[in-house]
Formats: structure tokens, sequence, C-alpha cells
């Protein structure tokens, strides 16, 4: 059953002189997961923060830190970044040799394990994945830069993805990620997404703006 809307802000478009102060803004705005992009410059064409990041800012909310690894390979880094305070770990399948394994690997660290996938990865890489991912990630761009247009193409993976998970008894976050913003977001909704990943949408207009912008992603108003 798709569960109620819930908004990550992604800290890639925070204003990262004052990283700490953003993430505590959010959190006071009604953010529910603080959505963090790690991007190698290898897996995907940028590159952003590892775990010594994490680490800084975990004393800056309680909320779930929603920890996305576009990095690769991924295994050797699982055990520092849940050290470092993320609660939920997503991966890639191409990331990896062996995905099961990864899963299976940050589920022993004690954190939730997530999937994600590209554009171009077809939804039935998680079918044998089902009954063990707490998340799945849908990439509505292509991954390493923030402030990209939505693909539309991946409402349809949505729609798949939302139709398996409600097949099984346990509750899997569908969550989308990429320009994702009052346009976008009723539509990923409708398609079954329950975790909005949004960046620009969230952080425009200065932390004024941050309770309404979330509110208005969320659908509240």
């Amino acid at each position: 059953m798709q569960q109620p809307t819930r908004i990550a802000p992604s800290i890639l478009s925070a204003d990262f002189a004052k990283l700490g102060e953003e993430v505590r803004a959010v959190d006071a705005a009604g953010a529910d997961y603080i959505h963090v992009d790690v991007m190698d410059g290898h897996f995907v064409p940028n590159l952003t923060i590892g775990p010594a990041v994490v680490k800084a800012l975990r004393p800056h909310s309680k909320k779930v830190f929603d920890v996305h690894l576009m990095i690769s390979p991924v295994d050797p880094y699982l055990e520092e970044f849940a050290n470092a305070g993320a609660d939920i770990i997503t991966a890639h399948p191409e990331a990896g040799a062996h995905t099961h394994r990864t899963i299976q690997e940050i589920k022993r660290l004690g954190k939730k394990a997530g999937v994600s996938l590209n554009p171009a990865t077809h939804p039935s890489a998680v079918d044998y994945l089902l009954g063990d991912v707490d998340l799945i990630l849908v990439m509505s761009v292509n991954p390493g830069f923030g402030g990209q247009k939505f693909i539309r193409s991946q409402l349809e993976k949505l729609r798949v993805l939302r139709q398996r998970i409600d097949q099984l008894d346990r509750p899997i976050d569908l969550e989308v990620d990429g320009g994702i913003n009052i346009d976008t977001a009723p539509e990923a909704i409708a398609a079954g997404a329950d975790v909005l990943v949004a960046g620009t949408a969230t952080f425009a207009g200065g932390a004024g703006q941050y309770a309404a912008n979330i509110a208005k992603l969320r659908g509240d108003d």
C-alpha cells in the first residue's frame, strides 16, 4: 500500500557554506528525510561529499539521513557511511558485482537498504531484491547534477514498481529523485511514489520559504 507522501530535501541544492544551518532549517520546515547525494566523479560525472560531511551534519538533525551512494565500487565505503550516521543507504546495481551482497552488508551494518534505478535501468533489476530492500529509488534524471528536467518515461517505471511493491506484505519506500517540483510532484505521487527528493524546489527562496515549499510539494495546499 502506498504510504503517506514524505519529502526528502536534497542538500545538494543547499548553501554549502552553511550546510549545518541549512539542514536545521529544512528539518524545522517539515522535511521528513534529509537526502544526501554522494558522488565520486567516476560512477557519475560530479564530485560531492564523503562520510566526514555526513558525520559533521548528523548532530544537526534527528530526521532520517537518506544517503544515496552514486559511487563505484560501493561496497568498500558502506561501513564508513553507516558509522557516519546514515539511516538509509542506497546503492545502484551497476555500482558493484553483487547487488544482493551489497544489500545484505547494509542490513548487517544495522541500516535500511535501498536500491536505485537509473533512467535506463529496467524495473526487473529489483525482482529478486524485493524481499530484502527497504527503499527503491527511481532516478527521474540521469544522476550527477541537480536542476535537471524530469524524464517523463520514469512515471511508467513508478507505476510498475508500485504494483510490485503492493503485492508484498511489507513496507518499501518508493522514492523518486530528479526534476521534482510543484508540477511534477503530483504526477509522481499519482504514479505511486511516496517519497519525493527535491533539491532546487525545496531550497528556492531561502530559509523563510522552506516550509511553504515543502508543503506545496507534499500537496498540503
